[in-house]
């Protein structure tokens, strides 16, 4: 199984097994003990470094008297930092012969604390203290609660942790549990999870600010499950050769999920000494400070500091006027913590240090920004006078799990060189997923592109200057700058009396008539003696697909990108074996928007997303292909599923399919005719299926009777239909008797038919599993390019696809709007009214009904 496919297993057992164990709560069990695996694993890698055998690492106990016994514990302990002997490892306990218990993982755990190397306490002391307290709650008793664990533990055995693929597969279904966790824990969700894209977002931003530096230190005062902290530090680890020379700060409230950031930051595989960790309240108590040199114990600065604090929390705001964080910019109201920790983030940023940071909307307009004013009115308009916000970005909203309260990520700078916001409204730009909208690779792209060119787009982005904010009395609200909001549909009296299509409606698509110069006058016949015009034909799409502009537009499209599937070819294919997917990534989306630069129309963003939704699934391969070799392209492997059995669910074989190309990518290719015959069989099938349809609905009511199981939806009666098809002379009528001999008949066909299709499909099964083993190198080509190349030339030929379909449907409405004038609906319904009131007049009745009938007439005219 790849990373994803890991991950979704185990996500989808753990959830069924938490049974009526809150989310929130469940997360620490399963993810404490996916840690103390990576622990357990890691001490057993690292004594097979130094040349143990597992005969060795038996004899590891823990054995104050033994002096060969101490001198291994102390070993352990000064080079990884802890001890864990061999009866507590976790290895230990799948052996077919463990009595592994619940008291077992207790004794572990407490065992492991007490063997902390001190130079390492910082980072793994009481680190599973959350886990040890919940143990009681994964069942009644002492059975029940073993019982849960040993399920647990058969559960994350797969997962990988010695490290040889950069911990991204022990990285990737930690991140993908907590992510899941928190789509399940409701309100508490935002306790300790920031959804992946924002963060990735935020990252962005800060790598790009400091994609020239060869070490930094960033820094988060509410880290919450470590996730937005590590994100940050793997982005600006692409511009950093040597990943040790990121260290990360994190500070957390909660005792848990404090717990939770140092095991994130353990099992990425950051060096202990980078690792700066406290849990404690970032407001009460001001941190990080200098441990060394001449000013230990003053504010330490770091390179970035990301976060995505409480909204709007209370806090202790008495006598904080001469705290150093706040004293040149204003005391937070004691109600609305929001100003309190982006001044406490501001004050630990280095000079050229940036900060972005998760806020609601209220920070932009809350409280008087006067002279005379206090609280986040005054906090605003020191931010902006001391040029500290470089931009503002308004986000979707119900992003985040747990609330559906709109939020803005602020981005700011301790010095800056202009004294301009950047202020975006990116609140339309995201996917509906479940109950949650989710941000989509190109919404990223496109703000994290408007951030690093600064750009003024209509209805998305403006550069707003210090004097327009200060105009507009330091009100920071997103609606007052930017205008996103859908242009309001307006009606023209004239063509909606008299009809016709005014010429200023037809001016607002002149982004069209600038790239189809022609078409214009071939899709609209203006009038001659008024601003107004009528659709040429019926028929718009012929219009369109028919014009030399177009045409030639479609070409220009082609040509802008030819060339391109080869050039990814060669970047991901020819050297599959070395590549860097994310450095491919980056320079595949430059090759596109560089060929869609002169060309317009094409939402390029759009194209990029195309590259975007095939990305996870090229990167899967190519991880398995760097760790296997070339050779996992000829795999075949068991296939599984998961079936019910019980209260479980558990894995049954499902088949064969191929490790890294599809069979249905090889059947397609080299087993066309096959394909072909199994369709034919199949249709042949349907038609019996429907010609017995035909016969069943022929059936009288008598033979209804007779023949039909009223109690299984009608269906025959198998027993009955054989019996009367054999049935002697007179037994039944012929013609009845014809009909369940065509029954009979078309059973046995259809079984032959199904008995060959059964046949038929093992055969292209035989067929494609030799196929893909004895693929050669060409074919693997070929095939790796049809898997990974094609569906993204296909998404980008679509972006064309999709901007001619939205023109001619622009063009349509306009047609529809002003079709039917006032003048013509009244005139059809006198009309109607007339016809109606003739017929009315021929009828017929007593005195009442035709005084009646004649009040009709009259109110019809009126």
């Amino acid at each position: 199984m790849n990373k994803q496919q890991l991950a979704n297993k185990i996500w989808a057992s753990a959830n069924k097994m938490r049974s009526k164990i809150e989310a929130n709560e469940y997360k620490d069990y399963i993810l404490g003990l996916i840690f103390y695996k990576f622990l357990s694993d890691n001490e057993v890698n690292y004594l097979k470094s130094i040349g143990w055998t597992d005969e060795d690492i038996v004899t590891l106990v823990e054995n104050h008297e033994d002096q060969e016994a101490v001198m291994m514990m102390e070993y352990c302990r000064n080079n990884i930092g802890y001890f864990i002997e061999y009866k507590n490892l976790f290895g230990t306990w799948l052996k077919p012969n463990s009595e592994f218990s619940v008291a077992d993982l207790s004794g572990a755990l407490n065992s492991f604390d007490r063997l902390i190397s001190p130079n390492y306490r910082h980072v793994y002391e009481n680190v599973f203290k959350t886990l040890q307290a919940g143990l009681s709650k994964l069942g009644e008793n002492t059975t029940s609660q073993t019982r849960a664990l040993k399920n647990l533990i058969k559960l994350i055995k797969d997962i990988p942790t010695d490290g040889s693929q950069d911990y991204d597969v022990l990285g990737y279904v930690y991140e993908y549990l907590i992510s899941n966790f928190a789509a399940n824990a409701g309100k508490k969700a935002g306790e300790f999870y920031t959804p992946h894209e924002v963060a990735i977002l935020m990252s962005e931003i800060v790598a790009e600010h400091h994609k020239n530096k060869d070490k930094i230190e960033i820094y988060d005062p509410t880290s919450g499950s470590g996730s937005l902290l590590i994100t940050i530090g793997k982005s600006v680890g692409r511009h950093i050769e040597d990943k040790n020379k990121v260290k990360y700060y994190a500070q957390e409230l909660k005792e848990n999920t404090y717990n939770l950031t140092r095991m994130n930051l353990v099992m990425r595989g950051i060096k202990p000494d980078n690792i700066n960790t406290r849990c404690a309240d970032s407001l009460e108590e001001d941190w990080p400070l200098q441990t060394d040199g001449g000013d230990i114990g003053k504010p330490l600065y770091v390179d970035a500091v990301v976060s995505n604090p409480p909204y709007s929390q209370q806090w202790d705001a008495n006598d904080r006027e001469l705290d150093a964080r706040f004293k040149d910019y204003g005391v937070a109201p004691k109600s609305k913590a929001d100003y309190a920790f982006l001044l406490h983030e501001l004050h630990h940023l280095k000079p050229d240090g940036i900060l972005t940071i998760v806020l609601p909307h209220g920070v932009l307009f809350r409280g008087d920004a006067d002279e005379n004013s206090e609280g986040e009115g005054k906090i605003r308009r020191n931010l902006i006078e001391k040029n500290n916000i470089d931009a503002i970005i308004g986000l979707p909203a119900n992003i985040f799990f747990g609330t559906g309260i709109p939020t803005l990520i602020m981005v700011l700078k301790q010095h800056r060189d202009n004294d301009d916001v950047l202020i975006i409204d990116a609140s339309k730009g995201f996917v509906k997923e479940g109950k949650n909208n989710k941000l989509r690779e190109c919404d990223i792209k496109r703000i994290a592109d408007t951030v690093r060119e600064r750009k003024t787009i209509p209805g998305y982005s403006r550069t707003v200057s210090r004097d327009e904010i200060r105009q507009n009395g330091y009100n920071l609200n997103i609606p007052r700058y930017v205008d996103s909001s859908d242009p309001v549909e307006k009606f023209d009296i004239y063509a909606t009396m008299f009809g016709g299509i005014p010429h200023s409606e037809i001016d607002e698509l002149q982004k069209y008539w600038d790239t189809f110069p022609s078409l214009r006058e071939e899709l609209f016949r203006a009038d001659t003696d008024k601003p107004y015009s009528q659709l040429r034909a019926e028929d718009t799409q012929s219009v369109i697909e028919q014009n030399a502009d177009v045409k030639a537009f479609q070409k220009r499209f082609a040509r802008a990108f030819e060339g391109f599937a080869n050039s990814v070819h060669h970047r991901l294919i020819d050297h599959v074996d070395t590549i860097n997917p994310q450095k491919e990534l980056d320079a595949i989306s430059d090759d596109i928007f560089a060929r869609l630069h002169e060309t317009p129309l094409i939402n390029r963003y759009a194209a990029y997303q195309a590259l975007a939704d095939n990305w996870q699934g090229i990167t899967n391969d190519i991880e398995t292909i760097q760790q296997e070799g070339i050779g996992a392209v000829r795999v075949v492997e068991p296939a599984y599923k998961l079936v019910k059995k019980g209260d479980e669910e558990i894995e049954v074989p499902d088949g064969l399919k191929g490790r890294i190309i599809p069979f249905e990518l090889v059947q397609q290719e080299k087993f066309q005719d096959e394909l072909k015959a199994i369709a034919g069989l199949q249709m042949r099938v349907e038609e019996i299926s429907g010609e017995l349809d035909e016969i069943r609905e022929s059936f009288s009511e008598e033979e209804s009777e007779a023949y039909l199981d009223s109690e299984k939806e009608n269906a025959f009666d198998k027993k009955a239909i054989t019996a009367g098809a054999k049935a002697k002379k007179d037994a039944v009528e012929e013609e009845t008797k014809e009909k369940l001999k065509k029954i009979v008949k078309l059973w046995e066909e259809q079984k032959n038919k199904n008995k060959q299709i059964k046949e038929a499909k093992q055969a292209l099964i035989d067929k494609t599993v030799e196929a893909i083993e004895n693929l050669s190198d060409e074919d693997i080509s070929l095939f790796l390019h049809k898997k990974w190349i094609d569906p993204i030339i296909k998404g980008i030929d679509e972006t064309l696809t999709e901007v001619l379909s939205a023109f001619e449907t622009k063009v349509l409405t306009l047609g529809k709007k002003y079709a039917i004038s006032y003048k013509q609906l009244n005139e059809d319904l006198g009309k109607s009214q007339k016809e109606l009131s003739d017929l009315i007049g021929e009828l017929t009745g007593d005195e009442f009904t035709l005084l009646g009938l004649n009040e009709l007439i009259n109110g019809e005219k009126k």
